[in-house]
């Protein structure tokens, strides 16, 4: 009998994949393309980072990098993303949310970068696309916003010239085809790695993108570098738990417990990763505040079994008052990186869930919110003008982006745009059931005109057909077919003085607004849990006798 050798030294172990995040980095060449996972500071490989940062700091290398990325990556400040943010070392950004990289975002605004800003849900989705070489994805989120090539097609400076968003036609319908790039770099995190490069992301928050990114890059013939917590023996991990396979990884970077905080907020909440559950009436309740106020309105457009979104920032309010009112167990938050269940975290843990029921991949969440799956959806709104367009992603010199904004409130059922009725400054107090304004802000929200970028657009949402609300502490708006409506406003505002005055265009209003639900300026719980009963109520019937006589 005849052996046949097996190629190579079958008696040589394998080579470790683990290398030190400086060795790794070393491997990224000029001009490449890299992709980088993590949603806020959920996820992302803040060792690696530091290293491609020290890297062109001392050598100036490597140069003009495209980087690559669906959720904002970054704290507002230094970490993240904006590790990056130097001239040289980035000379093209492809970026979903822009506003916690400001280091990356001047750059941008200064026309030193070549910048778009494209829906987090088209690029999250968008890797699987590049892993399978599709030369596009295709979709009709964006059409009608700043992302419609007929807006700018997502550019956000002169120097951003070439055409990646196109619009094509399918069947008499209107889409969008985005163009895809091959990828060079994926820079990943997870928990346990074995030597084989198999990685395991038992204590992360979110899973997000980091099995498409990694296929994207292997498919591109590129590198693919993770950062790990721990090691573990060869074979030792469950066939289940491996998240990234080994074939798709190059390298391992064992990172410093100071770089691989769970989140930017916390260094680890066991109830983020599903370790523990806690419980719910340890969570404390809101203030009485601009901030609840809004959250408590908005809290009556919630159904039995309704599968919701919330934002970042003032929509996060929703979930607190859900959780006073105890309903929890009557509808289904989310949130856009996978999670499902819970109770979604705010500020720089944003993206996590205390208690969630089910984690899923980023992509998939966003097939679900662009397929129609959500009920409702609360989003924050900086800008609305007379048409109901909305703007959250540019405003002069500042650029916040839209990150999954678009995905989500043009396929939501309803959307409910929160926000305090102007900015900068505002003072209210809540006496005897009533709102008084002590202070008025200095910037007006309801502008004239056409908002300066349009995230959202009312035109496109009417065709759809949605339910759009406006919801402030001391009014209440609805698109209808004629432009924004006022529906309703707070006991104790004055309409003239508190609301039209302040306000560059004049809002429908075929009949006189209703009275916003006096429960919610009172201090205790609304009672929610126990049935809505009507949303608003006549104004008439609410008046005090003694304002009637007068």
């Amino acid at each position: 009998m005849t052996t046949i050798p097996l190629p190579g030294n079958t008696n040589q172990p394998r080579k470790s994949k683990v290398v030190t995040a400086a060795e790794a980095v070393a491997h990224i060449n000029d001009g490449a393309t890299v992709a980088t996972g993590g949603f806020v500071g959920n996820g992302f490989a803040e060792e690696i980072a530091i290293a491609l940062e020290d890297r062109f700091l001392s050598t100036r290398e490597p140069t003009s990098l495209t980087l690559m990325y669906a959720a904002g990556q970054g704290d507002g400040k230094d970490r993240g993303l904006n590790h990056l943010g130097h001239e040289g070392l980035v000379e093209r950004v492809i970026g979903g949310h822009w506003g916690l990289v400001p280091k990356l975002q001047k750059l941008a605004v200064e026309n030193k970068i070549i910048a778009y800003n494209l829906p987090q849900g088209i690029i999250s989705t968008m890797f699987r696309d590049i892993a399978a070489k599709k030369p596009r994805t295709i979709s009709s989120v964006g059409l009608g916003t700043f992302v419609d090539p007929r807006n700018g097609g997502g550019k956000i400076n002169s120097i951003t010239t070439e055409d990646i968003v196109e619009r094509i036609d399918f069947d008499g319908e209107e889409y969008l085809a985005y163009k895809t790039r091959q990828v060079d770099v994926a820079i990943l995190r997870g928990t346990t790695a074995d030597g084989d490069g198999n990685v395991t992301m038992e204590k992360e928050a979110l899973t997000l993108e980091v099995l498409a990114i990694a296929m994207a890059t292997r498919n591109s013939g590129g590198i693919v570098i993770v950062q790990v917590e721990r090691l573990a023996e060869r074979g030792s991990l469950h066939c289940r738990n491996v998240k990234i396979p080994g074939i798709l990884v190059d390298y391992v970077v064992v990172s410093k417990p100071e770089n691989h905080w769970q989140t930017f907020g916390e260094q680890y909440n066991p109830s983020y990763s599903g370790e523990i559950k806690v419980p719910m009436e340890s969570l404390p309740p809101m203030e009485m505040s601009t901030r609840k106020i809004i959250a408590r309105r908005a809290a009556f457009e919630l159904r039995r079994d309704d599968i919701v979104n919330l934002g970042i920032g003032m929509p996060e309010g929703v979930a607190s008052v859900v959780n006073e009112e105890n309903m929890l167990d009557q509808i289904v938050l989310t949130a856009e990186p996978g999670v499902i269940g819970g109770i979604p975290a705010g500020g720089l843990s944003f993206g996590a869930a205390a208690n969630t029921e089910v984690l899923i991949d980023q992509p998939y969440q966003f097939d679900f919110y662009d397929g129609g799956g959500l009920d409702i959806a609360y989003l924050g709104m900086a800008q609305v003008d007379h048409q109901g367009n909305v703007n959250v992603s540019k405003f002069g010199s500042r650029l916040a982006g839209a990150g999954g904004f678009i995905n989500i409130s043009q396929n939501a059922k309803t959307v409910v745009y929160l926000g305090t009725f102007t900015a900068g400054g505002l003072e209210v107090v809540i006496e005897d059931g009533m709102l008084r304004i002590v202070s008025e802000g200095k910037a007006q929200k309801f502008v004239g005109g056409t908002v300066e970028h349009i995230t959202f657009s009312g035109e496109y949402s009417r065709k759809k057909g949605q339910k759009i609300l406006y919801i402030t502490e001391r009014c209440v708006f609805e698109l209808q077919q004629s432009g924004l409506a006022l529906t309703e406003i707070a006991p104790g505002v004055d309409l003239e003085r508190d609301i039209l005055a302040r306000m560059d265009f004049e809002p429908l209003m075929e009949e006189e607004p209703l009275l916003m639900d006096p429960r919610i300026f009172q201090p205790q719980p609304m009672g929610l849990a126990n049935g809505h009963g009507n949303r608003v109520v006549n104004l008439e019937l609410l008046v005090p006798r003694e304002f009637k006589e007068l």
